[in-house]
């Protein structure tokens, strides 16, 4: 599909609509039908500016998506399921909480868009380069960041295993590459080594605490719990839209479902609106659609309210509207506009049950009061925000192979730039904002916990989706020399840290940030130097 741009533009609709290879798989948008065919020739720089201007409020969406709804309730869940406020068991929930739950939610942009690069052979260097791209990325621009920003002093036992574990992970991955396919076995081996490194965890976390003679203490800074959220949270209450906590009023009053229904619905806060600086406005302003979309969509179950979150008009709601989501997103609409016997559409059904279950619903419960089942509203908006992920990522993939096939990039460059970048962008902020509030070593641990996830659970998990009983393999064939610039770059630094941390018994400082920021821009030059085939490199 490269070829188009070689031809003359007149030609360049009908060479798009009769090669199978220009296909998109998936999605509800056609990206390359529309460039080429949509758009005029002389009006491609226009058509690139839409894409681009999509491709970042589709970041945005991303981001929201896992922020506020899809974590929220993955801890639910965990919450319910007792895996992490048992206080009995503490000294062994809380980190498996931490690897485990906490990694998912942060991971998930990553891994769904590794999951659905992975399902088309010439998206899957998109997926390699993400999840190298994201690991370099993070490992040297943002820890280097944090010693910048906050010299401390790391936690040996910690950082050395993190790096220990993610070094072998970048070898699995590089002798995968070398071999060009991925059988079940390695698939289930990249899940494997994530099992054993979350026992590990596990097992170490409880060792420590033993020698310390405290096993039921709360976690240290060093272990792999963290806070995730550093923007200030919500105000509970359904009324603290309007008053704040000393404002509130004696005599609690009974508001009507309408009422519940437009204060839920709400994005905003304007208290907190009429404080924030102008450009906190204008990014919410983009986001407020993207909320007010999911508000509708996907319910959200808060353990630490008082209400769990219950709004019961609005999460009736929720009844017909997630299952519809769902049904519609899956394989883009596929199965939703699929037809019982050529004559009832299955979306139409979904909308009768669900109907007359949220009917039911509304007439046997009250405002005040959640239900005994409310917790199976997080397993509801779990898969509601899933689906949302996954729909976003496949747009995300799409449109990020448009834009290599219009400027002839490889979809390698293009995962290690666009899309881990905009896949990590939130982790920086994060991770920076936690260095400057005085907790460096959370921040610095998060930097190898997190991208040991994405890429055992991504590669893993992506290839072992893709394959069936018939091809019980999934091919990796490099689409150029880049990957291994890559692969090469990202076990360089694990080595630099892995070495110059312990030989400088842990402090780390601003030379450290330094050196690794300037390592990065180092290997950024070369691989755009060599996707632009300035340098040349011998591929195994």
């Amino acid at each position: 599909c490269w070829e188009v741009r070689k031809h003359n533009s007149s030609e360049w609709c009908h060479f798009i609509r009769s090669n199978p290879d220009c296909r998109l798989d998936g999605g509800f948008l056609d990206y390359l039908d529309g460039v080429f065919c949509v758009f005029p020739p002389r009006l491609l720089p226009l058509a690139v500016t839409l894409y681009a201007l999509w491709l970042l409020y589709l970041f945005i969406i991303l981001s929201v998506t896992a922020e506020k709804f899809f974590c929220p309730n993955l801890s639910a869940i965990s919450t319910n399921l007792k895996l992490s406020h048992n206080v009995a068991v503490f000294s062994l929930t809380s980190p498996l909480h931490g690897v485990t739950f906490l990694a998912f939610g942060n991971g998930a942009p990553d891994v769904f868009s590794a999951v659905v690069a992975f399902s088309d052979p010439r998206t899957a260097g998109l997926a390699v380069g993400a999840i190298f791209g994201a690991g370099v990325f993070v490992t040297t621009v943002v820890a280097g960041g944090i010693a910048l920003v906050k010299p401390f002093t790391a936690a040996s036992r910690p950082f050395l295993r993190d790096v220990i574990f993610y070094m072998v992970a970048v070898f699995f991955t590089f002798v995968v590459l070398y071999l060009g396919r991925i059988r079940l076995g390695e698939a289930l081996g990249y899940l494997g080594l994530y099992v054993f490194y979350v026992l590990t965890v596990v097992l170490c976390t409880w060792i420590h605490r033993r020698q310390r003679g405290d096993g039921l203490a709360p976690p240290g800074p060093w272990e792999p719990e963290m806070p995730t959220d550093v923007e200030e949270p919500e105000p509970s209450g359904t009324n603290s839209g309007d008053y704040g906590e000393e404002y509130r009023p004696l005599l609690p009053s009974r508001e009507t479902s309408l009422r519940i229904f437009t204060t839920a619905l709400s994005p905003l806060d304007y208290r907190k609106w009429r404080r924030k600086p102008w450009y906190w406005r204008l990014f919410k302003a983009f986001k407020v659609p993207v909320e007010l979309v999911l508000l509708l969509t996907v319910p959200v179950v808060d353990p630490d309210k008082d209400d769990l979150n219950w709004k019961r008009p609005l999460n009736c709601l929720h009844i017909l509207t997630s299952p519809l989501l769902c049904v519609l997103t899956l394989k883009s609409g596929a199965y939703g506009l699929y037809q019982i016997q050529g004559i009832f559409p299955v979306w139409g059904l979904v909308t009768l049950v669900a109907s007359a279950l949220a009917l039911i619903i509304f007439i046997t419960t009250n405002n005040e009061e959640p239900p005994k089942y409310h917790c199976v509203f997080a397993f509801l908006g779990f898969l509601a925000s899933a689906m949302w992920i996954n729909a976003a990522a496949t747009e995300l993939v799409n449109i990020l192979r448009t834009l290599g096939i219009i400027f002839q990039l490889s979809n390698t460059v293009l995962g290690l730039t666009l899309l881990a970048w905009g896949n990590s962008i939130g982790d920086t902020f994060s991770d920076l904002t936690m260095a400057r509030q005085g907790y460096p070593r959370m921040a610095f641990s998060a930097c190898f916990g997190g991208i040991i996830f994405n890429m055992l659970v991504g590669v893993g998990l992506g290839c072992l989706l893709q394959m069936t009983s018939s091809q019980p393999l999934v091919k990796l064939e490099p689409d150029s020399p880049l990957v291994w610039v890559l692969a090469g770059a990202l076990g360089l630094s694990l080595v630099f840290s892995f070495v110059t941390v312990p030989a400088q018994c842990f402090q780390l400082g601003k030379a450290y940030g330094i050196c690794l920021i300037a390592y990065y821009l180092v290997f950024l030059c070369v691989a755009l130097l060599t996707e632009f085939r300035v340098i040349h490199f011998s591929t195994p």
